[in-house]
């Protein structure tokens, strides 16, 4: 059985990334990738350890969620500046450019359909953003950035967001993905959790 078929039967158990960014990234030389089931502390205590979760959805139940005064609207190319200003203002360790997201739009995954962001409709201002990938290859979707302003945290809008993509993804994949840091003090595993994803695959990404 080749690669393919193992990570389409055990996908977040087989690779620590999607199949497709498998196929281009290369780790570097002071990076190891390590699954929780083969991970000793000991063996990689000169190592800095960042945990991160992989979990599953199967696409076959997906909720229907809609909050009021928030509407899901699907991004155009003009829009890549409002993703760029969410994402950075959803950080405080981080940023992204327009040159960064841009360059997603010119992956083999890109799915315009899969960009969208939420409108708080009563104060006509942005609340949150979410961009999913879709690999045509193996019909895996890939939820990769999915940002609350800090403002609108609390209210339900990134389950919104999650539930809207699956939604989108349901008849064109055969199954969903998403990881992140299990550090990360917003939680997002919860999130992911409460949309239906399931596993408890633990990858440690170790770096000198």
């Amino acid at each position: 059985m080749g690669i393919m078929e193992v990570y389409k039967e055990n996908p977040c158990g087989t690779l620590s990334i999607p199949y497709w960014k498998n196929k281009h990234i290369r780790i570097p030389e002071n990076m190891c990738i390590v699954h929780d089931s083969c991970y000793v502390e000991e063996k990689y205590k000169d190592y800095h350890d960042e945990p991160y979760f992989r979990l599953y959805h199967n696409l076959l139940d997906v909720q229907s969620v809609e909050l009021d005064n928030i509407s899901i609207v699907t991004a155009k190319y003009d829009d890549i500046p409002l993703f760029v200003d969410v994402i950075n203002q959803s950080y405080t360790d981080m940023s992204v450019t327009f040159e960064q997201l841009n360059s997603y739009t010119q992956t083999e995954v890109f799915c315009q359909a899969l960009w969208i962001y939420a409108v708080d409709t009563a104060a006509s201002c942005i609340a949150g953003c979410g961009i999913a990938d879709f690999d045509k290859e193996i019909h895996e979707g890939i939820l990769e950035w999915i940002q609350v302003i800090p403002a609108y945290r609390g209210r339900g809008i990134g389950q919104l967001i999650v539930n809207n993509l699956l939604k989108r993804m349901t008849g064109i994949a055969d199954f969903a993905t998403v990881s992140g840091k299990v550090n990360n003090p917003t939680s997002p595993e919860m999130l992911y959790r409460r949309c239906g994803f399931v596993g408890n695959d633990i990858w440690h990404i170790l770096t000198k």
